[in-house]
């Protein structure tokens, strides 16, 4: 009996006939391709993408240089070297973070008491040529106030959701 249904599944190329099924069957599903760079896809608002240093609405840096971010990162990503200012303050003179060792864990954000970095939803940046992949300092300030409107949005809607 069991020599006769392996002779028969064979004969009637049983396998094939299942796998044409299956193709037969999602054959007239509806698509769910996404045409990427004309489409995009909803993000999270718990993504957390490229870096960013926020400004003070007065124009002066957040960051002062407590560097908790740079000891409770995992990966050892991020360095920073600070001075004292002319005004007795604590400021950053280099923040460099390396996004080839990030995990993107969100713990540097978590850690800052100021809220001076801050992972935004950005996700389509790309490094052209050797270096790209640090951000320093002026690189990151950059980002932070071509996005501070989208930053401060995501702030105020995390806030509800505390």
């Amino acid at each position: 009996m069991k020599n006769l249904r392996s002779l028969l599944r064979t004969v009637f190329l049983w396998e094939l006939l299942v796998g044409l099924s299956v193709t037969l069957r999602n054959l007239f599903r509806r698509k769910i391709t996404v045409h990427y760079p004309e489409e995009k896809t909803p993000v999270s608002p718990r993504f957390r993408g490229l870096h960013a240093l926020r400004r003070y609405p007065n124009g002066q840096e957040r960051c002062i240089a407590c560097k908790l971010c740079e000891a409770v990162c995992p990966a050892q990503a991020i360095t920073i070297e600070s001075d004292v200012g002319a005004d007795g303050t604590r400021r950053t003179t280099r923040y460099d973070i390396d996004l080839f060792k990030c995990i993107y864990c969100g713990f540097c954000e978590e850690a800052c008491p100021v809220d001076a970095i801050v992972e935004t939803r950005i996700h389509e940046y790309h490094m052209e040529k050797r270096g790209d992949n640090i951000m320093t300092k002026d690189k990151l300030l950059a980002v932070g106030e071509k996005y501070e409107a989208m930053i401060a949005a995501d702030k105020a809607a995390d806030a509800r959701y505390r």
